[in-house]
């Protein structure tokens, strides 16, 4: 492949993400905003949640050995196309019967939530297809910054459109920027596509051989807890986020977008700054720094008194997090078999993203009895003392299986 291919294809494979990612940004102001102001409560906003991770977790496992056969690029051009069509139909349903808003809400998003898991295998598949050997750290913080580039240009595009429109057509913009992400896939290489005949046995052995494969690979299996624990407590606070912004803080729907928007423009400068850290101190050192800015970052949100105080510390636990998922995501293709990354993938995401629902339901029974700060406070407090002990751990485990990995120099007796 010629070095102009490689970057049309980069540029292709980068378009696609932050299209998928600004649709998601889209819905994911418009629907918590509409829930809220249809019932005004909490735990509504937290039952949504987990009702829109549930089916997401399940299907997890499944789409890593699509992913597998399938390559990764013919899957997220169908998969994206797929949730366009959805967001329509629950957008023609609320227009039409508007007394059904927030149940249709709800049941677009757990539909919705079933093909996050493919898309998210998609892009894990194709990074290697697309990398090799040191790119892989920049491809993949390419990935990350587009998530981050997202959260700029998605609730800034959310808002304007809202402005326009009306936060409920948003559902039909969101629509067409998946609609031109799984175009932008299509000239992308198609990775080798596995022939074989499908069974519910078959299915059922791949499973079982994508769990004993992770917890074989002790560094991948020590990330996913760790991961598990960040994502409880980060879920707890976005869960609750509209409430806390537009409720406790009394804030208007433009601050709520704002948070991310502001998240988004310093996922720019990221973007430029990355591959000179990483190129200075490595993905472990940005792991760690990151792991401690999104604990203190949460801490912050969970005490503050004010709003400007709390989108300090949500800005800066979306940065924290951002970084700490570089080191995530570098790390564990380094130690994972090619040919194997899609059923360990599946079941290392259900893993990890298992306290994504726990988290809405404990937002949904708990919030309105001590307070959602309150609640992030308690949890940050229990990540603060686990990762205290874990992340060094995980770290030390991964730099056991990459020096296993090392090929003995020439010369030196086995």
């Amino acid at each position: 492949m010629t070095e102009a291919a490689s970057r049309l294809h980069r540029t292709l494979f980068g378009s696609g993400v932050l299209l998928g990612l600004i649709s998601e940004q889209v819905v994911l102001f418009a629907v918590p905003l509409l829930i809220f102001q249809n019932t005004k409560e909490v735990s509504s906003l937290g039952f949504a949640f987990a009702l829109e991770w549930l089916p997401s977790l399940i299907a997890y496992p499944f789409a890593g050995l699509v992913a597998d056969r399938d390559g990764g690029a013919r899957l997220f051009s169908r998969v994206m196309g797929i949730r366009g069509a959805v967001l329509l139909i629950v957008l023609l349903v609320c227009a039409t019967e508007s007394s059904w808003t927030t149940g249709a809400l709800m049941t677009g998003g757990a539909v919705l939530s079933i093909f996050v898991a493919p898309t998210r295998m998609s892009v894990e598949k194709m990074v290697p297809q697309l990398a090799k050997g040191d790119q892989v750290a920049p491809t993949q913080a390419l990935v990350q910054n587009m998530e981050l580039l997202a959260m700029a240009l998605g609730p800034a595009l959310a808002m304007l459109a809202a402005a326009v429109l009306g936060k409920l057509w948003l559902l039909a913009v969101a629509a067409g920027a998946f609609g031109l992400g799984a175009a932008a896939w299509l000239p992308l290489p198609r990775g080798p596509r596995e022939v074989s005949e499908s069974s519910a046995r078959q299915n059922l052995a791949d499973l079982a051989m994508g769990w004993r494969l992770l917890v074989g690979n002790r560094p991948v299996l020590l990330l996913g807890i760790l991961n598990f624990s960040i994502n409880l407590v980060f879920a707890t606070l976005l869960s609750a986020n509209a409430a806390l912004v537009t409720g406790v803080f009394h804030a208007p729907d433009s601050a709520y977008g704002l948070l991310n928007t502001v998240v988004g423009i310093i996922g720019l400068l990221n973007l430029l700054l990355i591959p000179k850290l990483l190129r200075r101190f490595g993905v472990g050192m940005i792991g760690a720094t990151g792991f401690v800015l999104l604990c203190c970052a949460l801490l912050l949100a969970g005490v503050a008194p004010s709003y400007p105080v709390y989108a300090c510390g949500f800005v800066a636990a979306l940065i924290g997090d951002a970084l700490y998922n570089i080191y995530n995501r570098t790390q564990r293709l380094k130690v994972i078999p090619q040919e194997h990354l899609g059923k360990i993938m599946g079941p290392f995401y259900l893993l990890n993203l298992l306290s994504m629902p726990i988290a809405g339901l404990v937002v949904g029974g708990a919030a309105s009895t001590i307070g959602p700060q309150s609640l992030v406070t308690v949890l940050t407090v229990a990540l603060c003392l686990f990762g205290a002990v874990f992340l060094p751990l995980t770290m030390r485990s991964f730099r056991q299986a990459l020096t296993a990995r090392e090929p003995e120099p020439a010369g030196v007796p086995a």
